[in-house]
């Protein structure tokens, strides 16, 4: 019998047709993704993909075994989706996902939506940037904020609740902190930490681009799985990395210093959730952030 997950991980790669991608998406290894496939393989005795140095493409069977298998699973998903959201929405709670110290920048949002459902349970929930989405998919929380862009398939990005420049976190006694403007140009120059785990690559990019403005490559340096261990490596000297402005703002650490390169983007921060669990709670949440407006740094 094929198990729910081999499933998932067959038609994101028939969807994708890139191992790498498909393990971004779903939060795995490459090596989980192939050995999967070669699982399925073997079960039903044919190829699904032709793979070679440049290219993946599905076989004539995997092609069928995408149409055979495709609507079922979304059907599925869309049920269990369906069947949590109804079950909160009788129990009157709404779960928030929040990176960091945000509910102190959205405590305006929270109270307007308070004061509008006294009778919901607004539980709050911490989501950290080594697995974003995971919680809204496995329906652990109801709605989370996420910077943009957000480009899964099953998620709705709903009103945007953050927009502020970017920031460069350095050691307080680094050589940057000595000159008179830091440029995004700069980040070629010193390794970057990035995520410990498989994250999307294009969100990763945010703050870990590959390339300045400029085009300069950048280097990955060490892997983190927090924001304690991101400021520890920074703090070591070792490292240099783009943080949100409200790192600055809640984290002012010793051996810490922010750095607001002349040149840097503005990043914007969203709402966003299960297109398939959306529940009336999530439109009346949506609805306040709308009306509050975001916070601009």
């Amino acid at each position: 019998m094929v198990e729910l997950r081999d499933i998932e991980i067959f038609l994101t790669l028939a969807e994708e047709l890139h191992f790498g991608r498909t393990a971004d998406r779903l939060h795995v290894s490459q090596a989980r993704v192939s050995q999967s496939i070669a699982k399925q393989e073997r079960k039903i005795g044919a190829p699904l993909f032709a793979r070679n140095s440049r290219k993946v493409e599905l076989t004539a069977i995997g092609a069928q075994l995408r149409r055979d298998l495709g609507a079922g699973y979304h059907r599925i998903l869309d049920g269990t989706r369906a069947a949590t959201a109804a079950a909160r929405g009788a129990t009157g709670t709404l779960t928030l996902g929040l990176h960091g110290s945000q509910a102190h920048d959205h405590i305006h949002l929270l109270d307007l939506f308070r004061s509008r459902h006294p009778e919901v349970a607004l539980r709050i929930q911490e989501v950290i940037f080594t697995d974003p989405f995971g919680p809204l998919q496995n329906g652990s929380v109801d709605v989370a904020t996420a910077w943009l862009p957000v480009r899964e398939p099953d998620l709705t990005v709903g009103p945007v609740v953050v927009t502020e420049p970017l920031l460069l976190m350095v050691a307080d006694d680094h050589p940057l902190t000595r000159r008179d403007a830091v440029s995004m140009e700069d980040l070629a120059d010193w390794p970057l930490p990035h995520s410990a785990t498989p994250i999307p690559e294009y969100w990763q990019q945010t703050l870990v681009p590959t390339h300045t403005p400029g085009g300069r490559p950048t280097r990955r340096g060490p892997k983190v799985s927090s924001f304690q261990e991101l400021a520890a490596v920074v703090v070591a000297g070792g490292a240099i990395s783009l943080v949100h402005g409200d790192a600055a703002r809640y984290y002012q650490w010793r051996g810490l210093r922010y750095l607001r390169p002349y040149d840097a983007p503005t990043a914007s921060w969203a709402l966003i959730w299960p297109t398939a669990g959306e529940t009336a709670l999530v439109r009346a949440l949506a609805r306040a952030a709308r009306e509050t407006g975001p916070l601009t740094g």
